[in-house]
């Protein structure tokens, strides 16, 4: 099971949603994504199986 793709949408669907139920969350959900985003794409899903 490769976890990036598995991991992406549900991560994108949860920020949406916050976004649309608490506007002023926008900054720090964008950033968070971009976090996460950014350390899967550098580590790789290798230490990440489910």
């Amino acid at each position: 099971m490769n976890l990036s793709h598995n991991i992406t949408p549900v991560v994108s669907l949860i920020a949406g949603i916050l976004i649309l139920l608490i506007p002023r969350l926008l900054n720090y959900i964008v950033a968070l994504y971009l976090i996460v985003i950014g350390l899967i794409g550098l580590f790789g899903t290798g230490s990440f199986r489910l």
